[in-house]
């Protein structure tokens, strides 16, 4: 007796299970501030589940070139990152630390089969990017967004150290 099996079998289970996004694109705006000393911010960009915990650090933008401590001093400026990720990490951080940016618009994509991302179950998250400035302010923004399927770009603007925030799942 011969057997067959059907693509329709196929397509069915693959309807079935639940398609992840691919990459998480990320626009974090540095404003050009006009003060007497200019220090470029320290920025945490990490992602929090729908409970506030902390569910993937993406991004940390410090000095590792500081004299002191490489920096790695100052991470506490970013107190809600630091409290709920930062504290438990090492630095340099593989894939997740770099050096400060300049003002001006920041472009990152993160890839959602290579990052801390794969990790993540479909549903709704809020991106959260968090800036702290040497002689300077701090400020935290969030935009929700869910993460799974492909969607609209969602913003959110900040009023001092953080310009626009936007993400969109791609």
């Amino acid at each position: 007796m011969k057997r067959t099996v059907s693509l329709l079998t196929f397509a069915g289970a693959a309807v079935g299970a639940p398609a992840m996004a691919a990459d998480l694109a990320v626009t974090v705006e540095i404003p050009r501030l006009s003060v007497a000393e200019y220090h470029k911010p320290y920025v945490a960009i990490w992602v929090e589940g729908p409970d506030a915990t902390a569910a993937a650090t993406l991004a940390v933008w410090y000095d590792p070139d500081s004299k002191e401590d490489k920096g790695e001093k100052w991470l506490k400026d970013m107190r809600q990152w630091w409290r709920k990720a930062g504290r438990t990490m090492s630095f340099p951080a593989d894939g997740i630390s770099s050096a400060t940016r300049a003002p001006g618009p920041q472009k990152l994509t993160f890839s959602g089969a290579k990052s801390q991302l794969s990790k993540l179950k479909p549903g709704a998250y809020t991106l959260v990017v968090e800036a702290a400035r040497e002689v300077g302010g701090h400020e935290a923004v969030r935009v929700p967004f869910t993460w799974g399927k492909p969607g609209k770009t969602a913003s959110a603007k900040g009023t001092a150290e953080l310009g626009a925030v936007s993400v969109t799942v791609k």
